[in-house]
């Protein structure tokens, strides 16, 4: 887990710095000198064999010459003495490393071989590497400022993780100023070894982390990095910024959707499946930073401003509508409230307009009465100097009547001169302050953008159990039938095999090879019908005029296979013809065209992408786009995101269109897209909807061969609910046994389990004594990542409902071949065989994630689990630090 291997990096004891210098031009002499200067707790040790002496302390030729343990080295020497310095690192016990050194690459030539000596002797030496090629690390509350720049971050709650040396030191310059301090400032270079999820995963449980700004250029694993973000984002906000774009490979020239989403789509629609907010500029990135290290979580999005002007006023509420906030409305009882403490002539509304003649009580009063009401989730409060007013008293008045209200409070004092010692009181009280009533608008749309994103962080779709499930396998062979003719593009009638065992509707459809099959085929199918060109050349029909519509007789039907063939001929004559197809022609009244469509985006993996469909999908542009697995929240989010969707709702003389089965399909494609990792493009288009249901009219799939070796969602950034490990047993006395994974909806039910455990039961389990879980404890037990880790929870039916019994899990360990486990089957239920076949499960499951061993740690005096492992074919073996622990462990 990310602390043990990491705290020697973000808590070192002492630490060691190859290449110290006396130059001042050179990066040994600034990283050494910035550890002294920054008053670090621990011994320092320069080593450089060409120096007895640097700023006056004894100066080392080699490691092996220190007294002691050193638990980071810091490298600032030539590239191709790093290696040589990792191996000496590694005999002298040292586990994590900086490396400032620039020289790597990941081209040819001596780079990239410079590259991989250093990979393979960190690797080798069992050292995690920050860099290369980095900016280096703060630690504030150490005084550590393990870095070559001239700033000094001040100590506080903000962490920031960049691959940007540069905007690091922007960063922190401006946060000085502002008076905002860091828990961590880490700039992870290349990022050959650590990197975000690594980062993430330490702050996430991080007690001097309150939150997280990070500044990405580029991922090189998109599920580690989204692993590792979903992990932290559930315990605090955090908040990305993104530079550049991804490579134009993820734009399919001949997929409709691949001509509408783009990589930054892609990006975004990842960061709100992780439950965080992107900021697009670095301005934005401030004023996130400025609020997050002052403010109160957000409830909601509902704001309420109170000014002393109207014009600002107004300003403050068309920034906040632009920005998808909602004005807040006032309840009854704070308009009687502000009555009686407000002149007759202010605003009777919000915003609250408190007048230019404005007391500091009065401000106090408007403000102590908007907190107070329950319909209010945040408050701007705003002043412009005027010739009555009191910018300095009204600061204070307004720092009093905040006192210790959990809801976030945002000042603004527009103006300068006047205005300066207000805005000082409000930094100086953890108030965030802004010049502009845009920028104060925009850094709370930060907040409730967050209290949004963190709905979809808590969805964990499953499998869709009230519906006929699909014929995976059948799935399987067409693809990889057509994978094996070696064709890419699948047949129409192969795409139709695949819909139809994914469950997702189609009008029926005959091939016909001559006029007289395509007469009989209409015959068979019923007219109206529609004849589309058969050729496996032709990407979209109605590009070449290959579809006829509304063939309504047997007379026309031979003449219209004939006249389609000639035009498409015409068009393409390099294209082969194999005919057409004969579809039932959809003819209702009320439909709507749209469009559903999967792309494999080259970091993230699939994308399904859903918007208003037709021949004019590129120019209307209107689609959404997220990541899968989706289940029916996502899916209503994704369709309530397109413009589109105000014109599925009952308008003018259309009914609505039957909602149910539009999400449905969603989550169909999203099944597919999971359990076949050979699709490399799909769109059905049009997919009509109207008030019966959907149907889709028109789709083509694009596969390809997985990369061999990957494992099941592999491909993909999000791990699926692993509903593979669902099961059902029946005990001796009758009573049936649900096993399944662990689900974020079960965080009350993991809570009544532990509270019901015995004392011992407990101690046992946590080593310490547990009455209560705390929230983030809760959280790490339920909202769970399943690409590395896994809770098997077993369950029965009672009175009160679904009742947990006990619970087993796993978490891997960095690399992946180890994890950590734990069992607790509740005292009344043991001896019944659970807990036996819970920990089957559980080695089964980590076996199939290619874990190695697994591996945890039993009190010396719970004789019951040791010998219950032990059955299990664990070893057991005393732990050295510790007399009062044994370590058990059992290769799989």
């Amino acid at each position: 887990m990310a602390g043990p291997y990491l705290d020697t990096l973000f808590r070192p004891r002492s630490v060691a710095v190859f290449g110290a210098s006396e130059r001042p031009d050179s990066v040994g002499f600034r990283l050494f000198g910035n550890l002294l200067e920054g008053g670090f707790r621990g011994p320092v040790h320069p080593i450089n064999p060409k120096y007895e002496k640097i700023l006056g302390q004894r100066c080392y030729k080699s490691l092996s010459e220190v007294d002691g343990t050193v638990d980071l080295a810091l490298i600032a020497t030539p590239a191709p003495t790093v290696p040589g310095i990792l191996r000496e690192c590694g005999e002298q016990n040292v586990r994590t490393a900086i490396v400032f050194s620039a020289g790597f690459g990941d081209g040819d030539g001596q780079g990239r071989r410079l590259s991989q000596a250093l990979l393979t002797e960190a690797g080798n030496q069992g050292i995690r590497l920050l860099g290369p090629n980095c900016l280096g690390l703060m630690r504030p509350s150490l005084n550590l400022n393990a870095t070559f720049s001239n700033n000094v971050a001040l100590p506080g709650g903000l962490a920031l993780v960049s691959q940007s040396g540069a905007l690091c030191t922007a960063i922190v310059d401006w946060a000085s100023a502002h008076r905002i301090g860091f828990s961590v400032v880490a700039s992870i270079g290349s990022a050959y070894d650590l990197d975000f999820g690594d980062i993430l995963d330490y702050l996430a449980l991080d007690q001097e982390t309150r939150s997280i700004l990070l500044y990405v250029e580029g991922i090189r694993d998109a599920r580690r990095f989204m692993s590792g973000l979903r992990a932290a984002a559930r315990l605090k906000p955090v908040i990305v910024i993104k530079a550049g774009r991804y490579a134009e490979g993820c734009r399919a020239a001949i997929s409709h959707t691949g001509a509408l989403v783009g990589a930054d789509d892609v990006f975004d629609a990842a960061l709100k499946r992780a439950g965080v907010v992107r900021a697009k500029t670095i301005e934005q990135l401030f004023a996130a930073a400025q609020l997050l290290a002052s403010a109160h979580p957000v409830q909601g999005e509902r704001l309420a401003i109170v000014t002393n002007a109207g014009g600002p006023g107004v300003m403050a509420t068309d920034a906040a509508v632009e920005r998808g906030l909602h004005l807040a409305e006032l309840s009854e009882t704070t308009l009687q409230r502000l009555d009686q403490v407000l002149p007759a002539f202010w605003s009777h509304g919000n915003p609250v307009d408190i007048l230019g003649d404005a007391t500091p009580e009065r401000y106090a009063a408007a403000v102590e009465a908007c907190l107070a009401d329950p319909g209010i989730d945040g408050l701007l409060v705003m002043l412009t100097p005027q010739a009555m007013t009191d910018p300095t008293g009204a600061a204070k008045r307004t720092l009093e009547a905040i006192g210790n209200s959990t809801k976030p409070v945002l000042a603004c004092w527009l103006g300068e001169t006047q205005v300066r010692e207000g805005r000082t009181l409000f930094t100086d009280h953890g108030i965030p302050s802004f010049p502009n009533p845009e920028s104060a608008t925009q850094a709370f749309s930060f907040l409730a953008e967050h209290h949004r994103n963190q709905q979809m962080l808590l969805q964990v779709p499953g499998p869709l159990t009230e519906l006929e499930p699909p014929d995976i396998a059948g799935a399987h062979l067409i693809v990889e039938g057509a994978l094996g003719d070696k064709r890419s593009l699948l047949s129409p009638l192969e795409t139709r095999a695949i819909l139809g065992a994914f469950r997702i509707p189609m009008l029926p459809a005959i091939p016909a090879h001559s006029p007289n099959e395509a007469l009989a085929a209409a015959e068979c199918l019923g007219f109206p019908v529609v004849l589309k060109i058969l050729s496996p050349d032709i990407t979209h029909k109605s590009d070449v005029d290959g579809v006829m519509l509304n063939v309504t007789h047997a007379e026309s039907v031979r003449q219209a296979y004939n006249e389609l063939l000639t035009r498409v001929g015409r068009r393409r004559p390099d294209a082969r013809i194999e005919g057409v197809s004969v579809e039932k022609m959809y003819t209702g009244r009320n439909g709507r065209e749209l469009l559903v469509g999967v792309i494999d985006d080259p970091v993230f993996g699939p994308v399904i992408g859903f918007g208003a469909g037709g021949t004019a999908v590129e120019i209307s542009r209107d689609r959404a786009i997220g990541l899968p697995p989706v289940n029916a929240h996502i899916a209503r989010t994704l369709i309530g995101q397109t413009r589109i969707s105000v014109a599925l709702g009952a308008f003018r003389n259309l009914p609505p269109v039957q909602m149910e089965s539009l999400v449905q399909t969603l989550q169909r494609v999203s099944e597919m897209v999971c359990e076949l990792p050979q699709i490399r493009e799909m769109d059905i288009n049009p997919l009509m909807a109207d008030e019966t249901g959907v149907y889709a009219l028109d789709a083509r799939i694009v596969a390809r061969h997985p990369p061999p070796g990957r494992r099941r969602y592999d491909h993909m950034a999000i791990h699926p609910y692993p509903a593979q490990w669902v099961s059902r047993f029946q005990l001796n006395d009758g009573t049936i046994v649900t096993i399944r994974p662990i689900r974020p909806e079960d965080a009350a039910m993991e809570q009544a389990f532990v509270r019901g455990l015995s004392e011992e039961a407990k101690y046992f389990r946590f080593m310490q004594s547990v009455q209560e879980l705390s929230h983030e404890m809760l959280v790490r037990l339920t909202q769970l990542d399943y690409h590395r880790e896994l809770a098997l929870i077993a369950t029965v039916d009672t009175k009160e409902g679904e009742t947990e019994v006990a619970v087993a899990r796993f978490f891997s360990n960095p690399g992946g071949e180890t994890a950590e486990f734990a069992i607790v089957v509740a005292d009344a239920w043991q001896r019944r065989g659970i807990g036996t076949r819970l920990m089957a499960m559980l080695c089964d499951a980590a076996r199939e994630k290619g874990i190695q061993k697994l591996q945890g740690e039993v009190l010396a005096g719970n004789g019951k689990m040791l010998h219950f492992v032990e059955a299990l074919g664990f070893s057991a073996t005393a732990a050295a630090e510790d007399a009062s622990i044994v370590q058990v462990f059992r290769n799989l």
